[in-house]
């Protein structure tokens, strides 16, 4: 028997901190309807019905223009969900989608990339993902198809141990959630000094995001901001933010958007850096138009 997850705050507010005219959400999901595009089984969770509409409205609120939608596991491998959404959005978002990109056929490639299909995501932090063994020869078709690689670790001692593979990949590499390091974990871990390396490095990317999953003390996730700092430090043109948006697996009240996007601001206090890691940074990465 698999968790039910609650349901997004059904009213966020506005951030205390506007964002920028062409501001990107890097990392969000839908789901549903289920009669339409049903869970697989096995799960690790159960989310309940959160559609395109709905995130939309959120992106509304909160004041920012584009988003991202990142396949989720309780779909596994059937992107068809996320697909109908990018069709209905009409240019508003982009896909990363999880498959193979060995095994895409040329129509398929196109279809999708019309779509706004611009990465493939690898999940290691729950069972059924795709191998990590198969990083590298996907690494080489993504690089000839010009989609980045998403990846979620499973804790940040993985991180340590798959960053020197990262840095020598030919595609373009975006790390989720901060590497998944841990609240109290001193910034000199081996993971996080991987990943301040390979931000350094000028190619990959790091999402600031899930500040509830990383933090252990809770909201307002205090515990977070060292090491977002630290990565604003090291490279701010190569960060993007994400709302994670409906916040699946939350164990614990659960977040307004407008408030994890003012809690960007503690992250990032530099407005024009800042600026960057909600406008440029996400528009270069994703292909969105740069906002005029």
């Amino acid at each position: 028997m698999t968790p039910d997850c609650a349901g997004p705050h059904p009213h966020p507010h506005p951030p205390k901190h506007a964002a920028p005219r062409g501001a990107v959400d890097s990392h969000s999901h839908v789901f549903g309807p289920l009669a339409k595009f049903p869970y697989v089984t096995p799960r690790t969770y159960t989310p309940p019905q959160a559609p395109l509409a709905s995130y939309l409205a959120m992106l509304d609120a909160i004041g920012v223009d584009h988003g991202v939608l990142v396949q989720p596991s309780v779909y596994g491998s059937d992107n068809s969900c996320m697909l109908d959404s990018l069709e209905q959005a009409q240019g508003r978002l982009r896909g990363v989608v999880v498959c193979d990109p060995r095994k895409l056929d040329a129509k398929t490639v196109d279809e999708w990339s019309r779509l706004g299909v611009c990465g493939i995501r690898l999940n290691m932090a729950v069972p059924g993902g795709l191998p990590l063994d198969e990083m590298e020869p996907m690494a080489q078709c993504l690089a000839e198809l010009g989609w980045h690689l998403d990846l979620i670790v499973d804790n940040a001692e993985r991180m340590a141990q798959v960053a020197p593979r990262l840095s020598k990949l030919r595609c373009v590499v975006c790390v989720e959630q901060m590497g998944r390091m841990k609240g109290g974990q001193p910034l000199t871990h081996p993971g996080f000094q991987g990943l301040l390396s390979l931000l350094r490095e000028g190619k990959d990317y790091v999402k600031l995001s899930h500040g509830y999953h990383i933090s252990t003390q809770g909201a307002p996730y205090a515990d977070t901001t060292p090491f977002a700092r630290a990565l604003v430090q090291a490279a701010p043109d190569r960060l993007v933010w994400g709302s994670d948006w409906p916040h699946p697996v939350v164990h614990g009240p659960m977040p307004d958007d407008g408030d994890l996007l003012d809690l960007l601001a503690e992250w990032v206090p530099d407005m024009a850096a800042r600026h960057r890691v909600l406008t440029d940074n996400g528009a270069r990465l994703y292909g969105f138009a740069p906002a005029r």
